[in-house]
C-alpha cells in the first residue's frame, strides 16, 4: 500500500512537473494597476481566450506609480495613470505609442470623452479605463429641502456635520468653478477669491476636510453631507439601504473629473499581447463587468449599457460639466501656497 501511494506521488510531481512547465511557457502580461481596480472575472475571461497569464501589481496612488517607474522598475507592459500623471509620462517618453489597427474597440470610445483629453488628444498614448468624478453625498434621512450644489457647504445649521475632501485640486477646484473660473486656472487673482469663498463661506461648516474615511462617517451617521466619491460610501452602506439613505449629485456648475487610461510602457516586453488586452476591455461585452462590479456610470464606451446587469450609482450625463484636472506643472506650486492657506492659515 506505501509503494501504491508513493507510485501515486511519483506521478503527481510529475504531473506537478509538467504543469508547471506548461504555464512556464505561457505569455505574461504584466500590468500594474490602482488596488481593486480590475475584476476578476474579467481577466480571467482574457487569460482562456490569449491562453496567456496576467501578472497584476497595484498601488495607491498616482504618485507611489510614478515614483516607483522613475526609481528604475522596469517589466511592466501596462499601466494605469489618472490624465494628469499620463500627461507627465507622455512628455518624458515613457510611454509608448499605441496602434489603432490593433485595438479595433477603440471606435466604441465616447466621442465627447475624446474632446476632454486635450494632453492626448488623438487617444495616442492612451485609451480610457474610466472616467469619474467626486460629488457630493446627502444622507435623505437627516437633510431635506437642500441646493443641489455647492452653496450646500454655506448652510449654517448644517455646521459641524458637514466634510470636504482634503484634496486641494477637487476642493479649489469646486470653488473655481462656482465661481465661473476654469478649474485649472493658475490666475492669482482667481485663485484668490477661490480660496476666499472656501475658507469664509464653506470651511466654517465642515467638521472637516476628509480624504479617507468619509465613507464609513457617512455610512455611520457622524456626518450627513459629504464630498467625495459615490462609490465610497455606497460601499459602506448596506445595500438595501443606499436608495432610501443617500442622494447623490454632481453641481450642474461641474467640478473636478478623473480619466485613468490603458497605457503601453515604451519597455513593455509584451507590447501585442498588451494591445489585446486593451482590446479585450473595451469589447462592450466585457466593459460591461466592469461597469457592474462597482456600479459605475458608462461615459466612456456606452454601447457597453447594452450589457449591464446593474444600475448605476448615478446618470454619466451628470460628469458633462465637469473637467479633467490637468498636468499644471510648475503652478501646481502656486495652487498649492492657495491650499495650504484654506488648510492652515484661514
Amino acid at each position: 500500500m506505501r509503494r501504491f501511494f508513493r507510485h501515486i506521488f511519483h506521478i503527481s510531481l510529475v504531473a506537478l512537473a509538467l504543469t508547471a512547465i506548461s504555464c512556464s511557457h505561457k505569455k505574461v502580461l504584466y500590468v500594474y494597476n490602482w488596488c481593486y481596480y480590475t475584476p476578476e472575472d474579467v481577466i480571467k475571461d482574457f487569460e482562456e481566450k490569449f491562453d496567456c497569464k496576467v501578472d497584476l501589481s497595484y498601488y495607491e496612488s498616482n504618485e507611489e506609480m510614478f515614483s516607483k517607474l522613475m526609481c528604475g522598475a522596469t517589466g511592466y507592459d501596462i499601466v494605469v495613470p489618472s490624465q494628469d500623471y499620463a500627461s507627465i509620462m507622455i512628455k518624458l517618453g515613457m510611454l509608448d505609442k499605441i496602434d489603432h489597427s490593433k485595438v479595433p474597440n477603440i471606435k466604441y470610445i465616447n466621442p465627447d470623452l475624446k474632446k476632454k483629453i486635450t494632453y492626448d488628444p488623438e487617444l495616442d498614448y492612451g485609451i480610457p479605463y474610466y472616467y469619474g468624478a467626486a460629488g457630493i453625498c446627502v444622507n435623505k434621512k437627516k437633510v431635506t429641502d437642500y441646493p443641489r450644489d455647492w452653496s450646500i457647504f454655506e448652510r449654517t445649521d448644517l455646521k459641524n456635520r458637514m466634510t470636504m475632501m482634503d484634496d486641494m485640486r477637487e476642493v479649489m477646484g469646486a470653488a473655481l468653478v462656482e465661481l465661473g473660473y476654469d478649474l485649472n486656472s493658475t490666475n492669482d487673482s482667481e485663485l484668490e477669491k477661490a480660496r476666499e469663498l472656501i475658507s469664509k463661506k464653506w470651511k466654517p461648516n465642515l467638521a472637516k476636510f476628509d480624504a479617507g474615511s468619509f465613507g464609513k462617517a457617512f455610512a455611520s451617521g457622524d456626518f450627513a453631507v459629504c464630498h467625495g466619491y459615490v462609490e465610497v460610501v455606497a460601499g459602506e452602506l448596506d445595500e438595501d439601504k443606499i436608495e432610501e439613505t443617500l442622494d447623490f449629485f454632481i453641481p450642474k456648475t461641474g467640478g473636478a473629473s478623473y480619466m485613468d487610461s490603458l497605457c503601453i510602457m515604451k519597455d513593455a516586453p509584451n507590447k501585442d499581447l498588451a494591445h489585446e488586452f486593451i482590446n479585450f476591455i473595451q469589447e462592450p461585452e466585457n466593459y460591461a463587468k466592469f461597469l457592474d462590479y462597482f456600479q459605475f456610470p458608462d461615459y466612456v464606451n456606452p454601447e457597453a449599457e447594452k450589457f449591464r446587469t446593474t444600475k448605476p450609482l448615478y446618470d454619466a450625463s451628470e460628469m458633462d460639466n465637469c473637467t479633467l484636472k490637468n498636468d499644471l506643472g510648475e503652478n501646481l506650486e502656486k495652487f498649492n501656497e492657495y491650499w495650504e492657506k484654506v488648510r492652515f492659515v484661514d
